[in-house]
């Protein structure tokens, strides 16, 4: 068990303290402990920097707070975009609460709206085709307790804290061979269902079996712990570490990836914006563009494909009888193995298979363009 750090000795802790415990009463115990290590830094830097303020109403934007973001960005290493936005509204959130309950408003404006810096405009990190037809085999090879999971959550697209969180009765009826699984109350607070296949019910059935096996007591939850939550998912993301270590792939995956491969598996499907926001639990329409930007990147990539290679204009083939002699004969052959191609490829869904007879008919194309390059025989 991680030791406890000792009480933080400033002349500030204990007030900073009392805004936190009543922030907390609307915060999970995660978002609160995040909120207490933020006090905990700031405070540090405060009474290494500026040993003389111990008081509220010494403290000023300039040269208190600057400081502070100047500490911030010049960490090494850098600190996380994410991060540092993390921290910076979590101590603007107290100062606003200290402001109201200590009666003092200038508190509310030492950290500004401007002071906050943006995330930069990012897709989301989905998996290559060949990643996740690698990694779906390979779990259903090894059939043990991690791959199970990390095939229901790539199949549903939950989080991994979700799925740390599933009841054993999580599987639900919703009709006449209709089943959806429940997911309980994540990271923003929302519980859903997710309409599930049959594939996924197996899953489910097995993760129960591996349940059944395990020493410890039954406690209401599909997955059991060994101590807590955090050792959990720290045991799950080292299982996918391993197996990746394992495969051979050079980019080290997380689990977020799996959520991310399936919701753009299901916008490139034409599913509807509010039924993926729905699926995915999100609260706010942007976290859902994302992925709509994603379906716009794969039509822009397309348009530019169909524009600069002819194999998407499908070429009609020339039948065998009317093939033609020496090179142009060979032409004509692989003109008709690629339309065959094509057509089989469009009728595919998406999916590693798909993917991998568009790979084959690229390097049709460029076997064509090298064959027309040839002198005539």
């Amino acid at each position: 068990m991680r030791p406890r750090r000792p009480p933080l000795a400033h002349p500030l802790a204990a007030v900073f303290d009392r805004a936190v415990d009543s922030l907390s009463a609307a915060l999970n115990p995660e978002t609160t402990r995040h909120y207490r290590g933020t006090v905990r830094k700031f405070l540090t830097y405060l009474g290494d920097a500026h040993p003389h303020v111990g008081s509220l109403d010494q403290l000023r934007r300039d040269p208190h707070i600057l400081g502070w973001m100047s500490c911030l960005r010049s960490q090494r290493p850098p600190l996380a975009t994410a991060s540092c936005i993390n921290v910076l509204i979590h101590l603007r959130s107290i100062f606003q609460e200290l402001a109201w309950t200590q009666s003092l408003p200038e508190l509310g404006h030492l950290i500004r709206r401007q002071d906050i810096p943006r995330l930069p405009k990012r897709l989301p990190r989905s998996l290559t085709a060949q990643q996740d037809q690698l990694l779906d085999q390979e779990f259903l090879r090894r059939n043990d307790l991690g791959g199970n999971v990390f095939l229901l959550i790539r199949h549903t697209g939950m989080r991994i804290g979700e799925c740390a969180d599933l009841s054993y009765d999580c599987l639900r009826s919703t009709g006449p061979d209709q089943w959806a699984v429940h997911v309980p109350l994540g990271k923003l607070q929302t519980e859903r269902m997710i309409p599930v296949d049959r594939f996924v019910c197996e899953l489910v059935q097995r993760l129960r079996f591996f349940r059944s096996l395990d020493p410890l007591p039954a406690d209401g939850r599909l997955l059991a712990r060994p101590a807590t939550k955090h050792a959990l998912v720290r045991q799950l993301r080292d299982y996918l570490h391993q197996v990746c270590h394992s495969l051979g792939l050079s980019t080290r995956l997380v689990p977020h990836q799996l959520r991310h491969t399936y919701a753009t598996q299901m916008i490139r499907s034409g599913i509807g914006f509010p039924a993926l926001m729905t699926l995915l639990g999100h609260t706010s329409p942007d976290m859902t563009m994302r992925y709509v930007d994603v379906a716009l990147t794969d039509l822009r990539r397309e348009f530019d494909l169909a524009r600069s290679q002819p194999r998407h204009l499908v070429p009609q083939p020339k039948t065998v009888a009317s093939l033609r002699a020496g090179l142009d004969g060979v032409i004509d052959v692989l003109l008709s193995a690629q339309y065959v191609l094509e057509m089989f490829r469009r009728a595919l869904p998406n999916g590693a298979s798909r993917s991998s007879l568009a790979r084959l008919s690229n390097r049709l194309a460029k076997i064509l363009a090298e064959a027309r390059k040839l002198p005539p025989t």
